[in-house]
């Protein structure tokens, strides 16, 4: 699987526009603000568009295979049929949303058999299961006005908010920190907001320590859409279709990295989109992508 790194954008964009980096630093983050409906729409203009090229290589045991896809503006159909609420993959072969089984699998997933019964704890890790938060990754630091990972070195590594530790944030260079941790689009109190918001999505893949599956920030950071349906937690769904994340965020505790720690949520939560920063996506591949076709 693949990370996605559009960057925080601005909201506001008149047709016919590109949407822009809010800041710079921003260019390498992951995706926040999502909805599954955001994912399925990326990952249809992925499908819908022409594969340019395709490269495998190898790193550190692990086989990698880059594409570079032009993208199409064909975003209702594809892999997913959105005219569908309950939209699932239509193809056997292209770009997708990941499972919950797959991303399970890719994160904790162990095939030299490591681990508790060939499971990780961690995504970053085989850990102890039953032994708390002792053996959990250690967690980043960040640059405080650009984002960067400052202590790469410090191995196994993740974004998140460990215990007697300040969570992972930092603010652009070009806004005075105060902004930063008092200025919220949703009006909360300028002492409520801090509270809420302890942690800031740091630059995508800087942490460096990998899955069983070579994968990167499956373990902190932000949070991930599944394309997995689940029935609502109350039983009922009033008209709304549920799917499942995972991987746990910046601002929360180690237990949300572990395997049992998923979460599920509105595929179109509106408030979500426009108040909870970590919600993120991840792409995967199914099938052998031939060049000129998705």
């Amino acid at each position: 699987m693949a990370e996605v790194r559009p960057g925080q954008l601005r909201r506001r964009c008149r047709n016919g526009r590109h949407y822009s980096v809010g800041y710079p630093q921003w260019a390498d983050k992951p995706y926040g603000f999502a909805n599954f409906l955001d994912a399925a729409r990326f990952v249809n203009s992925l499908y819908n568009g022409r594969l340019i090229s395709k490269q495998t290589t190898s790193n550190g045991g692990f086989g990698h295979v880059t594409y570079r896809v032009e993208l199409s503006d064909r975003t209702e159909r594809g892999m997913y049929d959105l005219s569908r609420p309950d939209a699932t993959r239509t193809r056997a072969s292209g770009f997708v949303v990941p499972s919950q089984d797959e991303w399970i699998k890719a994160a904790y997933y162990d095939p030299s058999g490591g681990g508790t019964y060939s499971y990780w704890k961690y995504p970053t890790n085989p850990g102890v299961f039953g032994d708390g938060d002792d053996s959990a990754p250690n967690t980043t630091v960040l640059n405080p006005t650009t984002g960067d990972v400052t202590n790469a070195a410090t191995q196994p590594l993740a974004s998140y908010h460990a215990t007697d530790l300040p969570a992972p944030s930092w603010c652009p260079a070009q806004v005075q920190p105060d902004a930063c941790s008092t200025v919220n689009p949703i009006g909360l109190n300028p002492i409520t907001y801090p509270e809420l918001y302890e942690g800031s999505l740091g630059t995508v893949g800087q942490a460096r320590t990998t899955s069983p599956w070579g994968t990167l920030d499956q373990g902190g950071n932000a949070v991930e859409w599944t394309d997995t349906i689940t029935a609502a937690p109350s039983g009922r769904d009033f008209g709304r279709v549920w799917r499942r994340l995972h991987g746990g965020i910046s601002n929360a505790p180690a237990f949300q990295m572990w395997p049992s720690a998923v979460g599920l949520q509105p595929q179109d939560n509106v408030f979500y989109n426009h108040s909870y920063p970590w919600l993120g996506i991840r792409i995967g591949v199914i099938g052998d992508l031939a060049l000129g076709k998705p």
